[in-house]
């Protein structure tokens, strides 16, 4: 069984915010640890964000049940009211994250039959304590930079494998590889850019996310990567062209990492098209549709180049 961060903090919380209720001899003391439970959140954007709706919420709160309860009086039919006319004003607020923790504001005013200053007092302060211990837990946030790391070294293995089956085929016409690592490729880029994500809202004040951005990049190579399999099947591996490119896609594939390695590449590249150009025209339609792949291939792995070289650019 294992035991999440957050549930940790939220067995802290929950006990803490209460024996602060207590201290202060707050009335429904319990309902504190309540308000901490619903406060603790993944990442220090959403706690902040969900602090602040819930805060909102429950004052609002406070200000419907005083003017409703005190002119309808303290019958079930006030609270029916009093949602129809509170609802839709979260919504329209846009604070409908607190609906469920006004709600036990409310169910205290509403039991109180008598809602005085010392009665809101008793309230403000259960919010203030409930939330501001869920708030105080929820800044520190375990960094996330090692489970990143080992996505992107896991992506960068998974796209030198990739190359260097494309080389393989190019070179001999090998039709072993299974492509499982297509399938893994996808959802570790899938898993590492949620966990990258959560990373980016974890440091509020950072503009620059550099994991976030590279399997941005990534996610696009592996879609030019998918793309070009199609187009390497229908290559005829008699061909010294073919070879040529074999030799490059597997040159390629020795240099995947987060360097800056793009602009060598896209040299050869353009190497490559004068090289082409230079050799004699095909004799047959099978050489010409050959050629014409070969072209197209080179066209795809120099966009998937451009990529990496932005990438790269973006980082300076």
């Amino acid at each position: 069984m294992k035991i999440g961060y957050r549930t940790l903090k939220t067995a802290v919380g929950t006990p803490v915010a209460i024996w602060f209720a207590q201290m202060l001899a707050l009335t429904n003391f319990a309902s504190a640890g309540i308000l901490t439970i619903l406060c603790i959140q993944n990442t220090r954007k959403r706690s902040i964000v969900s602090a602040s709706s819930r805060f909102a919420a429950c004052v609002l709160a406070m200000i419907f049940s005083f003017i409703i309860f005190e002119t309808i009086g303290y019958h079930p039919l006030a609270i029916g009211i009093m949602l129809i006319l509170f609802i839709p004003t979260t919504v329209k607020l846009k604070i409908t994250e607190g609906i469920v923790t006004s709600s036990v504001i409310i169910l205290h005013l509403y039991g109180s039959n008598n809602i005085n200053g010392e009665t809101l007092l008793n309230e403000l302060l259960l919010i203030v304590v409930g939330i501001g211990v869920a708030l105080l837990l929820n800044l520190y946030m375990p960094s996330l930079e090692g489970k990143l790391r080992e996505k992107q070294t896991a992506v960068e293995e998974n796209f030198q494998r990739i190359l260097q089956e494309i080389a393989v085929f190019l070179r001999s016409g090998d039709q072993k590889w299974t492509g499982k690592e297509l399938t893994t490729t996808a959802n570790l880029l899938d898993e590492a850019k949620a966990l990258a994500y959560r990373d980016v809202e974890n440091h509020l004040l950072r503009g620059h996310h550099q994991y976030y951005h590279y399997f941005q990049m990534r996610q696009k190579q592996f879609e030019l990567l998918e793309r070009m399999l199609p187009l390497i099947s229908r290559i005829n591996q008699t061909s010294n062209h073919a070879v040529i490119i074999a030799d490059f896609f597997e040159e390629l594939s020795q240099n995947v990492h987060p360097g800056n390695t793009a602009v060598l590449f896209l040299q050869q590249i353009k190497e490559l098209r004068h090289e082409f150009k230079q050799a004699d025209l095909p004799q047959t339609r099978e050489e010409f549709e050959t050629r014409a792949s070969l072209f197209t291939l080179l066209n795809e792995i120099e966009q998937y180049l451009v990529i990496k070289r932005m990438f790269k650019k973006s980082d300076i």
